[in-house]
Parts: structure tokens; C-alpha cells; sequence
């Protein structure tokens, strides 16, 4: 038998693509961002820092921006618009909160707690809905 170097090499090719892209997907665990987008929707982000490459400096995040972040109040990155943005003794404080939610998160965040962005195309976020319902129920969740 002998073995094709340029095959092994494409499925090589193809399988980091993959991976790649896998770290650039966020399976959505609640409903908090309805009707945005629902509970094992996945959506496309971009990170602040993915393998020393800055995809977005959180210092641009905007109002209306859709952020994946650290949350004090919560053990699971949190993915949350951004309401406001305000400057409390010298720091850039975001307030960021759940779509479908009353209230504004309970915590303020600083921009070095948002490491992922979702990404949009136009006005509208990048998101492939349902296919995340699997991770979920491997995940117990």
C-alpha cells in the first residue's frame, strides 16, 4: 500500500480549518438574548486574542455590540449586548445586557473582562441557529 502524500496533506489542510474555525464558534446557552438569537444557536466570533493574533481591540467595543465576557456574577462567559459605555475614575466601564432580559447585568465591566466579539455582516449578527443543541446535551446542559 502505498501512501499519498498530498492526500494526507489536504485532510491535514482540512481538519486545522476546522479546528480553526471550531475556537471561532459560541454555543448559546440560554435564551437571554431572544429573539436575537436562541438557545443552541451558535454564533461566529471574533477573539482578542486567538494564537497572538488580535481579531478586535476590546478598547473599540461600541453600544450595540454584541460581546462575549467574564462575568463576576456568572462561572460561564456571558454573551451580551453592550447598553453604555462610561468612564468611572479613569476607567472605561461598560453596562451590558441580555436582549430579552429586564435589567442590566448587575456588574459594570472593564474592557480587559470582553474577549470575544460576535461578528456581523452589515447589521446583522453571523449566526448558524439550532446546530448547537447537541454540544448542550454533551454538555448537560
Amino acid at each position: 500500500m502505498e501512501i499519498d502524500f498530498k492526500e494526507v496533506f489536504s485532510y491535514a489542510i482540512i481538519l486545522v480549518i476546522v479546528l480553526i474555525a471550531a475556537q471561532h464558534l459560541n454555543v448559546v446557552v440560554s435564551g437571554s438574548m431572544e429573539p436575537v438569537f436562541y438557545r443552541g444557536d451558535i454564533v461566529l466570533v471574533q477573539k482578542d486574542n486567538f494564537m497572538g493574533i488580535n481579531e478586535f481591540d476590546p478598547t473599540t467595543v461600541e453600544v450595540g455590540d454584541v460581546v462575549v465576557y467574564d462575568a463576576a456574577w456568572y462561572d460561564q462567559p456571558v454573551i451580551h449586548r453592550v447598553i453604555n459605555i462610561t468612564d468611572i475614575n479613569g476607567t472605561t466601564m461598560y453596562m451590558i445586557k441580555g436582549d430579552n432580559n429586564n435589567r442590566p447585568d448587575p456588574y459594570y465591566v472593564k474592557a480587559d473582562q470582553i474577549h470575544e466579539k460576535v461578528v456581523t455582516l452589515g447589521d446583522n449578527l453571523v449566526i448558524i441557529p439550532k446546530i448547537g443543541y447537541l454540544s448542550l446535551w454533551l454538555r448537560g446542559l
